[in-house]
């Protein structure tokens, strides 16, 4: 049984690395191995029963009808062009001082992220409309095509995060399987609030450890990140344009995390009135049309139904790798460590890391999670601190080569003259300041748990 379990794994990594979707991938390898299992006499083709509940199950699943309303508010968002004006209008604040612009670009990076929250469409615009300029103005190569695919990728850690809805019903789950393997027959539940809450203090210590970066470049070599000149300076847009740019997504901002972190309402709620908050907000700007809401919904529609296909295609790994004893095996591996809880923990956030360079985040989430995860919280890791931890290790999935989305993207939107080289090199700094904040919220895990128990949010 151990080896055709191992011999399922290898065969999904292979055929993940040939390009083929990962849906059918998961799904299409686990019952054909599910299969060989039943002929051999090693798998119990009963347990297969359980697919039709499972899925049902995520049709019902309440907390994920937030995923399609918060794409479709990030994606109305990119429509009204808030990007555009924030940008246009951010240089205000910091006149002629060296670093000016990449702070500025750092600041309406986390202003995106926390208003739509999808990486493709921030680093994106930030690299058609942040990265020519930075490079107009002599910014280095380097920094600026590493700042801007950092800054597009803040919308994975800072609320309403969609990785940390889909973290927060996969956490759920191992949670309540956990207490009940321990004998607790009432067990408690991890809320999406409470990951929203958790990760809102790291999300910012990122910005502020981007924007400490930025600062120090400019410090130390202000030639590789130069201030407006003097026209520049004259040609400047009056602060009232710029207040006028930042009142929209800071209302809408407060308005969904608001109404989650006191309670009033569920993240699905939240959602549906951001989603509505950006469809207004379009109309107001005059950049609402029946093209651009066609776009808008099939855009949407896209992305959902690529993460529900890999839901369901782990679902099926998920039952078929427990068909083979897998679970056990994780278990008895990672409790048998030596060091205990923390050395499994640290293992498993090492292995994370390297599956980045291969695998995307939902895959991760989806295919990882539900494996370690329950292991981990029986041995007592507290599963808000586990939740932000996998997202921050997550986020760096985005930045790090050969398959990094983040890379894809800026290269595609980035100016001819940026070689691809260029972009790597760029962002090596601010994988270090990724891992290194990850590092910090190992040694402290107040840093995540504060707000949480302070705000004690516990939504359905």
């Amino acid at each position: 049984m151990e080896w055709l379990l191992l011999l399922m794994v290898l065969t999904i990594f292979a055929a993940l690395m040939s390009g083929f979707p990962v849906a059918f991938v998961l799904a299409g390898v686990s019952l054909v191995f599910a299969g060989i299992g039943t002929l051999i006499g090693v798998f119990d083709h009963g347990l297969m029963s359980a697919m039709p509940n499972r899925l049902f199950g995520i049709m019902l699943n309440q907390t994920l009808v937030a995923v399609p309303l918060f794409v479709l508010m990030g994606v109305l968002l990119e429509k009204a062009r808030v990007a555009d004006d924030l940008l246009e209008n951010m240089s205000a604040l910091f006149g002629r001082r060296p670093g000016g612009l990449g702070l500025s670009m750092m600041l309406v990076g986390a202003i995106l992220a926390a208003s739509t929250g999808i990486v493709g469409a921030t680093v994106v615009t930030l690299g058609l409309i942040a990265l020519p300029v930075m490079l107009r103005r002599g910014y280095d190569p380097r920094l600026a095509s590493g700042s801007v695919a950092a800054a597009g990728t803040l919308g994975q850690i800072i609320p309403p995060s969609i990785i940390l809805v889909l973290l927060g019903d996969q956490l759920s789950n191992a949670y309540t399987q956990a207490q009940l393997d321990q004998g607790i027959f009432s067990p408690e539940t991890v809320a999406v609030g409470d990951l929203f809450s958790g990760a809102l203090i790291p999300g910012l210590i990122l910005v502020a450890a981007y924007a400490a970066y930025i600062l120090f470049v400019a410090w130390r070599q202000p030639e590789r990140v130069p201030g407006l000149t003097e026209a520049e300076l004259a040609e400047r847009p009056p602060i009232s344009r710029l207040l006028l740019a930042l009142a929209p997504p800071i209302v809408l901002i407060v308005l969904v995390l608001g109404s989650i972190m006191s309670g009033i309402a569920t993240p699905t709620e939240a959602a549906a009135v951001g989603a509505v908050g950006a469809l207004l907000l379009a109309a107001a700007k005059r950049r609402l049309s029946l093209p651009v809401l066609h776009e808008s919904l099939t855009g949407t529609l896209r992305v959902t139904a690529m993460v529900f296909l890999i839901f369901i295609g782990a679902s099926i790994f998920s039952l078929v790798f427990r068909g083979f004893g897998g679970d056990a095996m994780v278990h008895d591996l990672l409790s048998g460590l030596p060091g205990g809880a923390m050395t499994a923990l640290l293992i498993v956030m090492v292995i994370v890391f390297l599956l980045g360079f291969m695998l995307d985040f939902i895959e991760i989430t989806f295919v990882v999670v539900p494996i370690v995860a329950p292991v981990l919280l029986m041995m007592g890791i507290d599963p808000i601190w586990l939740g932000i931890l996998l997202a921050v290790n997550l986020q760096t999935s985005f930045l790090t080569p050969p398959f990094g989305f983040s890379l894809f993207y800026l290269r595609g939107a980035a100016p001819k003259s940026i070689r691809t080289g260029q972009i790597y090199r760029g962002v090596l700094p601010f994988i270090a300041i990724q891992l290194a904040v990850l590092a910090l919220l190992v040694i402290f895990p107040d840093i995540v748990t504060w707000l949480p128990e302070t705000l004690d949010v516990r939504t359905p």
